[in-house]
């Protein structure tokens, strides 16, 4: 049978591996939230056109692409950031706060010039 230390030891670590497994998920990093809905055609364009590859992009790699539903409540670590009526809506958050928005998805030569000059305003760029 263990001993006391031993089984403190393993409630400790019992209690810090289920705090980093069901730690809440927080905003902390930039990263792109785009808006979605069912059956929204511009939604369908944006992932046929950008979507399927921006996670290979630059851009991808600085702010990571998350997916929302624009109709179901946001996840916790997203209550700061509103929904929009207009689907897709593309939002750059860091650390928990919105930094810009983008309606609409006019196409992929524009989505990328928008987002460069959003991207710009991240701290450090």
């Amino acid at each position: 049978m263990p001993g006391a230390r031993a089984l403190r030891l393993f409630a400790g670590r019992v209690a810090f591996t289920s705090a980093v497994i069901f730690a809440p998920v927080t905003a902390t990093a930039a990263e792109l939230l785009v808006l979605e809905k069912a059956g929204c055609p511009y939604c369908v364009r944006f992932e046929a056109e950008v979507g399927r590859i921006y996670d290979r992009t630059a851009e991808g790699r600085r702010a990571p692409l998350r997916r929302l539903d624009n109709e179901a409540p946001f996840p916790e670590a997203y209550r700061f950031v509103a929904p929009d009526r207009i689907t897709p809506t593309f939002v750059l958050v860091d650390g928990g706060r919105e930094i810009a928005r983008l309606r609409g998805y006019p196409g992929e030569d524009f989505f990328y010039g928008a987002l460069g000059v959003m991207l710009e305003k991240l701290p450090g760029s």
